[in-house]
């Protein structure tokens, strides 16, 4: 006994032409065929078929349904749960191209979920983020794009090119058009503590940063707010968000330094286990962004999502034409950004 998933769309008009693309060839996981189907709009190309099935022992068949003879491939997937289903889904196809010869076989992996498996914090783990990265060349990845790595870190443990996208800029679109009259920028923790400060820089406003120490995958503890947020309201800012927890302590914490209000922004929303349950109903929090990295939950009408969907677009473009891809960034992503003044101590 076997389930069989094809892949089969009729493209969209395209919003916009971002030049000939017509001898490269785009497929989709299972993860979030949304995206990639926004995606393909952007560029002006059709989102091939594909084939996936799940034999009676568990294993699983990929087919790609398009011709790949020498031309540029792309497959789009965000590892999201079930995160080991489309992780192995994505060698597949990988695998698969490369069998077909593609001329080059580029994923697009919009959220990298085991870049938080980035160090060796215990006594004989994996590093889960190195691994992943090494399966992957070995499957026959050409390039890697990928947006908002969990930490800095992440990025060499590829051997193969990656191109580090950034959503910051998106999600400061969305509030510049909103009323940040007393308002801060606040990191959950100093790790992400550099990006929060150039996302404060895009807004004009000031920083600040929480204390954190991570006790276990759900617990966190954070016993300090670095910065002055006395009777404002703050703009929380992560770059993921599973279970909220998280973002639960932070705010208990900002409640207690008498902050007024609370929105809460974040690259990728997972938004696992109680997670829309807890920001929903929390009467600090105001508003919820996220961007469409990965599937938004379908129980979470008021969720704000902004769509990334063109800056993979015009990413793509720019590879296949052999242009920058970091340009696109200049001024917004961190690492092309001048030098942002120390948080106080």
């Amino acid at each position: 006994m076997l389930t069989r998933r094809t892949t089969t769309h009729t493209a969209r008009p395209a919003s916009t032409s971002l030049g000939c693309v017509n001898d490269i060839v785009v497929f989709s996981g299972s993860a979030h065929r949304g995206l990639a189907e926004q995606i393909c709009s952007h560029l002006g190309t059709t989102l091939s078929p594909s084939e996936t099935v799940r034999f009676s022992n568990d294993c699983l068949q990929v087919q790609l349904l398009a011709n790949c003879r020498q031309r540029d491939v792309y497959i789009v997937q965000p590892l999201v749960p079930p995160t080991q289903d489309h992780l192995m889904e994505l060698l597949l196809m990988v695998d698969a191209a490369r069998g077909a010869s593609a001329s080059s076989v580029t994923v697009v992996v919009p959220h990298y979920a085991y870049a938080r498996s980035d160090k060796k914090d215990a006594s004989r783990i994996s590093i889960g983020g190195k691994l992943v990265a090494d399966m992957m060349a070995t499957a026959g990845v050409s390039r890697v794009v990928t947006m908002t790595l969990h930490a800095p870190q992440v990025h060499g443990f590829f051997s193969m090119p990656l191109d580090h996208l950034t959503a910051i800029g998106e999600l400061a679109d969305y509030y510049r058009s909103t009323d940040l009259t007393d308002t801060v920028v606040v990191s959950p923790d100093f790790g992400n503590a550099k990006t929060a400060s150039q996302f404060a820089r895009l807004l004009g406003l000031p920083v600040a940063a929480g204390s954190k120490q991570r006790k276990a995958d759900d617990k966190v503890v954070i016993d300090a707010i670095v910065g002055d947020v006395h009777g404002k309201r703050v703009i929380v800012l992560d770059d993921e968000i599973a279970t909220g927890g998280s973002i639960i302590e932070l705010i208990a914490m900002l409640e207690a330094e008498g902050v007024t209000e609370t929105s809460v922004a974040c690259t990728h929303g997972l938004f696992t286990g109680k997670a829309v349950e807890r920001l929903r109903s929390h009467p600090l929090i105001t508003e919820v962004v996220t961007t469409d990295t990965v599937p938004a939950p379908t129980d979470w009408p008021e969720l704000k999502v902004r769509s990334v969907a063109p800056l993979f677009a015009e990413a793509i473009a720019r590879i296949h034409a052999g242009e920058s891809v970091s340009s696109l960034f200049d001024g917004v992503d961190p690492t092309h950004a001048p030098p942002q003044p120390k948080l106080p101590l």
